[in-house]
């Protein structure tokens, strides 16, 4: 397929509940940043059969003259198998945003989100026991099939989600590192601005200060058991290990 030099400049790739909202609200807020039709998109996972050409045109328009940045954030795309292949066949040049949460945190946002939404129906203790019966075969059908598509691979996957040292390799062998930007979420949460910041100098953009850095798309929820916090925090411990190991650094969330 043609490398195209059209937008997007950038896009958040993930994390779901991972703050993706709140950044691409606060990025299109910079004054040489202009937004898409939709904070996500979705072509790259859910749309890619409607083509480049729609693509393109759920972005601005410039004038050479007065060029912006514009960019797009859909948290399935550092998720699904096919994604960083068709961005880089399409856009090699594109630099990469990712928001990493602690994922034991992650998940149980997660799961309370699609509750509210109607996505789920178990408990969080059976919703978690059934991933790996709803994943069955799934992966290897997502795979096989640039057409196929898993409901369940998109929504009830509270565990494989947070697993993200199985996911970035799939980004980092295709795009070098200058153009990937990984921030930790509780970063993010804890002094937004300096976050933002980094993000703007990420693009090559100037600093900007906002009048206020209002929370999207948070949820509040019931706290859950010791126990089961604590089973997930077991569960992910290995995976945050290699995550670290990997990228060099440690997260803190163990």
């Amino acid at each position: 397929m043609n490398q195209l030099s059209v937008p997007p400049d950038f896009l958040i790739i993930g994390v779901q509940k991972g703050g993706t909202t709140s950044l691409y609200n606060y990025l299109i807020q910079h004054p040489q940043i202009a937004a898409a039709t939709d904070k996500e998109v979705h072509f790259f996972d859910l749309k890619f059969d409607k083509g480049v050409e729609w693509y393109s045109s759920r972005f601005p328009n410039f004038p050479e003259s007065d060029r912006q940045l514009t960019g797009e954030a859909s948290p399935y795309y550092i998720f699904h198998p096919h994604v960083p292949q068709r961005v880089y066949d399409l856009f090699p040049q594109v630099k990469l945003i990712v928001l990493l949460r602690n994922p034991v945190d992650r998940a149980i946002s997660h799961y309370y989100y699609y509750v509210k939404i109607g996505y789920e129906s178990l408990s969080l203790e059976d919703a978690i026991a059934a991933e790996p019966s709803r994943l069955q075969g799934e992966i290897e059908k997502l795979t096989a099939s640039e057409t196929y598509y898993s409901y369940n691979h998109q929504h009830h996957t509270y565990l494989s989600r947070g697993i993200y040292v199985n996911q970035l390799p799939m980004w980092m062998k295709l795009f070098p590192k200058e153009q990937i930007l990984i921030l930790k979420s509780e970063d993010f949460y804890t002094d937004p601005a300096a976050t933002f910041n980094t993000t703007l100098e990420f693009l090559n953009l100037p600093p900007h200060q906002l009048e206020n850095y209002e929370k999207h798309n948070s949820g509040e929820y019931p706290p859950v058991s010791e126990e089961l916090y604590q089973q997930l925090k077991g569960y992910f411990r290995p995976h945050n290990q290699r995550l670290a190991e990997y990228l060099g650094k440690d997260f803190g969330w163990d």
